[in-house]
């Protein structure tokens, strides 16, 4: 009588985890991404108030209805609306991911919660201002706390990988402090561009456009200015990295956020000087999202060991 065939054993949780836990948060990551992006296609077509309820599409329906008088632009933003789900259901996943397979690391539980929380708060947000009729001021505190919920996801991708508790910084402080410098500038740029885009031609509605009641080539050339500020930073930093750090890892991840922001650079003088064609603002807004990952990576590779990964 022949023994029967040994069952293979299942996977332990933490050789799961091992597994599971970065793709979710990487995931979650991607989305977050996706919905400012799609977000900003809905304010660059003018389809802002192709639902002109909320949570309702239009009264009586949650979905598009035919022969509907904003035409394709409710397609457009319902497609924005929908995309809302799959990221809660991603900072969802996040939580639990991290909650199950990271031990529950409080360095990780705790942005695991904001992006969880930045998520709620963006769907009031978004029906704050489809409400306000596209206010400028709540269209433009929709994208930045959309920058925070990014920069949330990338820390949770780029830390997990690494032993809880204290690092050590592979950087002088000064370097560091030079880093958090830029973080700051970063954020004036990133409030800036929203009060340029605000102040454009681009403001949601293609038929009551709601705008900053601002010069835009005055705000386009102090937008401009603190992105100089910050490219001066970011150099500073990299080279500094370069000059003084333990590991390779500080000066590859601050040649990334080098790179994003030339790029930027060269995207934001196009749209100027074409005038702001609506693809190649959505991929301003893109690098933007870009810059932000960038930038979350460069801090986090600040500190480590020498083992740390790029």
């Amino acid at each position: 009588m022949t023994a029967a065939p040994a069952r293979p054993l299942a996977a332990p949780p933490a050789a799961r985890g091992s597994v599971w836990l970065p793709r979710v948060l990487l995931t979650n990551l991607v989305v977050e991404v996706l919905i400012v992006v799609t977000g900003g296609l809905v304010r660059l077509t003018g389809s802002g108030l192709g639902c002109p309820t909320w949570p309702q599409c239009v009264p009586g329906s949650y979905v598009p209805v035919p022969h509907q008088a904003e035409g394709w632009h409710r397609y457009v933003e319902f497609g924005n609306r929908t995309l809302t789900s799959v990221v809660s259901i991603a900072a969802l996943a996040t939580v639990y991911a991290v909650w199950r397979w990271a031990g529950r690391r409080r360095d990780l539980m705790v942005p695991a919660w904001v992006v969880l929380g930045g998520v709620a708060t963006q769907a009031v947000l978004g029906g704050i201002t489809v409400r306000t009729g596209l206010n400028p001021v709540t269209v433009a505190a929709h994208f930045l706390v959309s920058m925070c919920l990014v920069a949330a996801s990338a820390y949770l991708v780029f830390r997990s990988p690494e032993p809880r508790g204290p690092r050590p910084l592979v950087v002088p402080p000064l370097v560091e402090r030079l880093g958090w410098a830029a973080c700051a500038v970063a954020a004036v740029v990133l409030a800036l561009g929203t009060v340029v885009t605000g102040s454009g031609p681009h403001s949601g509605d293609a038929h009551e456009p709601a705008r900053f009641a601002v010069d835009p080539r005055s705000v386009s050339w102090l937008h401009a200015d603190s992105v100089m500020v910050f490219l001066g930073l970011a150099l500073a930093v990299w080279l500094a990295a370069r000059l003084t750090a333990a590991t390779t890892a500080p000066v590859r991840a601050w040649s990334g956020v080098l790179a994003v922001t030339v790029a930027q650079g060269v995207v934001g003088y196009t749209q100027y000087f074409t005038g702001l064609p609506w693809g190649v603002v959505l991929m301003h807004m893109l690098l933007a999202c870009l810059l932000v990952v960038a930038l979350t990576r460069g801090m986090v590779r600040l500190r480590g060991t020498a083992g740390a990964a790029a």
